[in-house]
């Protein structure tokens, strides 16, 4: 389901919808032409009136006042919001079932501030990159970290609409990212992560190696023309790859690999470890149209490994297995799907991804946590990042326009964006860097 459909999770957001900011603030003009016209327009669908007044109610409760015609005088006494906000800070502590003194909440609360800013930079670093210009968060609401004070500025006619949508913005995806510290206190993640390194060095990786060492190789792999997929590929030590001065259809790829030892032999893998930031939490409840975390984010935990062949993947899943034995814990394999020979099409479950894409993905069970684990070969591994309609940029690109998540942060009316042209051609500049 889209975030900018009709059943959507975040209506207050949509620009489309009756909750759109407007070019003014009418809300403490409820008498006038436009107020009457919008209010027969809400009345109309009975679940977005439901959610207008439950909306109002929580914006009257969290700025104690019982009209709209109220906001005036507060907007006018800076002293009275400094209150207001020392006790909304206190009530979404409570909401959120954080500890601690007024001030340690308050910074709590701003550093859910800071991953809003950062979901709004993580987009505009890479994926709008060549449009940061346009979707630049104005001044005043880059460093505006107090929710009393966005909230405010959204009814603020002084401020453009442009910075009342921003506000609002920040607001939703503040509560966002509150909701997913709230769900990592309560599954300890953090601790969850430290243990998960501990059993890999512990009893996973060769002791031959210490930790954090690794042995440097380059795929060097050659790739068709007609879809840039893997045709071929050789792994070259250090030297060897140094030597290499790619030509066209080719690519020279480094590795930085650990081994585990199966019997008598060490077998070479390349692994990233991933916990995934406040930041990326938020933008999946967004592609997901959800907003309970527990929901949406179930790869808390991920490994993401390569291997030289389906055999060595084959003999790497024995090895956890008896490596969890030896941690005193049984280990259980979930969800598995493998499509790494071609037989089997990828069962695609997620915006924007691709039926063509071979890997095997399975969830661990083990010690008390669920683990996501993304195994390749490495033509599997070349193809997830080279090919074409496959590689993982492409896909990030589309997966964030296709799932309506880019109209719904940067609509199309406030920021002058057409969507539809930027998306092909982020793919198009994406792709030019792979092949080139």
């Amino acid at each position: 389901m889209s975030v900018i459909s009709e059943d959507s999770v975040f209506t207050s957001l949509q620009q489309h919808g009756p909750l759109a900011v407007e070019d003014s603030v009418y809300v403490t003009k409820p008498f006038s032409p436009h107020t009457r016209q919008w209010v027969k327009n809400l009345c109309r669908d009975r679940t977005n009136s439901t959610k207008y007044r439950a909306l109002r109610s929580q914006v009257f409760e969290f700025l104690e006042i019982s009209s709209f015609s109220q906001l005036d005088e507060l907007l006018k006494h800076p002293e009275e919001q400094a209150h207001r906000s020392k006790r909304a800070c206190l009530l979404l502590g409570n909401m959120f079932g954080l500890n601690g003194s007024p001030r340690e909440i308050e910074a709590r609360v701003s550093d859910y501030a800071r991953t809003a800013d950062a979901v709004v930079n993580s987009l505009k670093a890479k994926i709008l990159k060549p449009y940061a210009s346009f979707v630049d968060t104005t001044n005043e609401i880059e460093v505006a970290n107090d929710p009393v004070t966005l909230l405010l500025i959204m009814f603020n006619d002084r401020y453009h609409k442009k910075a009342r949508f921003e506000a609002r913005r920040k607001l939703v995806l503040m509560n966002l990212a509150g909701s997913i510290d709230q769900r990592e206190r309560e599954t300890g993640i953090e601790e969850k992560f430290s243990t998960f390194l501990h059993f890999l060095n512990d009893y996973v990786w060769s002791k031959n190696l210490k930790i954090g060492e690794h042995d440097i190789v380059y795929l060097y792999s050659q790739h068709s023309e007609d879809t840039f997929c893997c045709t071929s590929v050789k792994v070259l030590n250090s030297e060897q790859g140094q030597q290499v001065q790619p030509a066209k259809g080719s690519k020279l790829t480094l590795l930085k690999r650990r081994r585990f030892t199966a019997g008598t032999r060490d077998i070479p893998i390349y692994v990233s470890i991933r916990k995934k930031p406040p930041e990326a939490k938020v933008l999946k409840l967004l592609r997901k149209n959800e907003k309970n975390p527990a929901v949406a984010v179930d790869d808390e935990l991920g490994l993401m490994a390569v291997l030289d062949s389906v055999a060595d993947i084959k003999t790497f899943q024995n090895h956890l297995t008896r490596s969890a034995s030896k941690a005193d814990s049984f280990m259980v394999l979930e969800d598995i799907s493998d499509t790494l020979t071609g037989s089997t099409a990828y069962r695609v479950t997620a915006t924007g991804s691709s039926p063509k894409t071979e890997m095997m993905k399975f969830f661990a069970r083990l010690g008390g946590m669920r683990v996501e684990f993304i195994i390749h070969t490495n033509r599997s591994w070349l193809n997830y990042m080279y090919k074409r309609d496959v590689a993982h940029d492409e896909y990030e690109v589309k997966r964030i326009f296709d799932s309506g998540v880019m109209e719904l942060l940067f609509p199309k009316d406030i920021f002058k964006l057409d969507h539809q042209i930027i998306r092909n051609d982020m793919l198009r500049r994406f792709r030019r860097n792979i092949e080139e």
